[in-house]
């Protein structure tokens, strides 16, 4: 069981559109509030935890229909909250589009309290870990800023994560509403503006940014290099600590790149578009060489594709360098600046002759010889994919084409259309919209 912006927004359908000509079966007003209502209250009310005070506002992946069982990546207790999307700042993001979709005041409020629940897991760090623990018993093992008042964290966990979108999601969410309180608030506009800070401290001098940190790394961490092949590569799992290697893996530069850009948008400082810049310029010294213009999931110092987990090898990425891809042309659409759109032509004729046979792309091609790369179930490396475990994506979509359109579509837009501000506006109203509407009230149960 879950809420998503999407199932929330439907239901908003018809308090937002013109009904001059709607028929009987479709939802009423009325009926619309009343089921958004009954939904948002019975998730704040049953399905969150935590908060400030023992209160709502942090969610978790999954829980079961009689609500007995919680599931974040494995199994949680009542007192604990999710921080990876689809849980906390995901539900938070749709109660606050919610919100400006129709101004409903429990919709605000539930924004609210789910801002205050992030608030209570910031780490001293700047940003958030995979959880947030709200029983006091638990809270000590983790350095969370509200708890220590800025005083240095001992031994307690004091670690930010990138993967998965997770500190980056939080702080998108949270100043998307300091905009929309008009920054007002001043315990949600000073915990946004401590964790933007602290990406930026995250950020090595090269432009990457490692998978997660606990300390701020010292500008002679990382030497200016151009990505390159290792001479050899061991096939075998070496066991090494990589989460401080520059890490594309799971669009994490991406989304921080992202991230920073929406921050430059919001409160027009300039130090933020200079980090996305420089995340861009990072991606450009990460592009490999011939006979593989494209990149890997992470690199060592060295800025040479490096070993992360068991099941993810030195290699070219054919999942996240689309990514990648999608982020300079962003840059360009942002900076006009042409320098972000130099690696595609090269970076796309490569991939294109890497498609598998299904059409589908390899997320690992051996370095040099442009072999796919699978693992078996016991986690031995292998060019067949007959076996290979269930848990991670060793194929991943092809969508080449499509960047490859955009791209070409860019190289004839004038500068001064590269780039329309986004507008959160209600999408426009159809029967088909109010169908999906009327089924969703239909389908809640007595409970909401």
């Amino acid at each position: 069981m879950r809420i998503d912006s999407r199932s929330i927004l439907m239901l908003l359908l018809s308090i937002c559109f013109d009904r001059s000509e709607i028929s009987a079966q479709q939802p009423t007003e009325q009926e619309a509030t009343a089921a958004i209502h009954k939904s948002v209250t019975f998730f704040r009310e049953n399905c969150s935890a935590g908060g400030s005070g023992g209160g709502g506002g942090g969610y978790i992946f999954r829980l079961s229909a009689d609500l007995s069982k919680r599931e974040g990546e494995g199994k949680v207790g009542p007192t604990t909250a999710w921080i990876e999307p689809p849980a906390t700042p995901a539900v938070g993001m749709a109660y606050l589009e919610a919100w400006q979709l129709c101004g409903d005041p429990l919709l605000k409020e539930a924004a609210l309290e789910t801002a205050e629940a992030l608030l209570q897991g910031q780490m001293l760090s700047g940003g958030w870990t995979e959880q947030i623990e709200f029983d006091p018993a638990d809270r000590v093992r983790y350095a969370y800023r509200v708890d220590l008042k800025d005083t240095p964290p001992g031994k307690r966990r004091n670690v930010t994560t990138f993967d998965d979108d997770k500190s980056q999601w939080c702080v998108r969410f949270l100043m998307q509403l300091d905009k929309e309180l008009n920054f007002e608030n001043e315990k949600i506009h000073e915990a946004t503006m401590y964790a933007l800070d602290a990406f930026v401290k995250a950020q090595y001098t090269i432009g990457a940014w490692p998978q997660r940190y606990t300390e701020f790394p010292e500008a002679s961490e990382s030497m200016v290099l151009k990505a390159s092949y290792p001479e050899t590569w061991s096939r075998t799992y070496p066991a090494e600590k990589y989460a401080e290697y520059y890490t594309l893996n799971d669009n994490t530069l991406s989304d921080l790149i992202e991230t920073m850009l929406d921050a430059w948008d919001i409160y027009q400082e300039e130090r933020f578009l200079k980090s996305a810049k420089s995340g861009g310029e990072f991606l450009l010294l990460a592009q490999l060489p011939d006979p593989q213009p494209g990149w890997a999931q992470q690199y060592n110092r060295e800025m040479q594709p490096a070993w992360a987990r068991k099941f993810e090898p030195p290699a070219i990425t054919g999942g996240e360098s689309q990514g990648v891809m999608r982020t300079l042309l962003l840059l360009y659409r942002r900076t006009g600046d042409k320098k972000f759109l130099e690696p595609i032509p090269r970076a796309l004729a490569y991939y294109k002759k890497s498609v598998l046979p299904d059409g589908r792309m390899a997320r690992f091609y051996e370095l040099k010889t442009n072999q796919p790369l699978y693992f078996t179930k016991d986690y031995q490396l292998t060019d067949s994919d007959a076996d290979m475990p269930t848990h991670y994506g060793f194929k991943t979509g092809n969508g080449f084409d499509r960047i490859e359109r955009e791209y070409n579509e860019l190289l004839k837009t004038p500068a001064d259309k590269l780039w329309t501000p986004r507008q959160n506006n209600p999408p426009r109203y159809s029967d088909a919209l109010a169908k999906q509407a009327r089924q969703l009230i239909d389908a809640l149960d007595s409970r909401g």
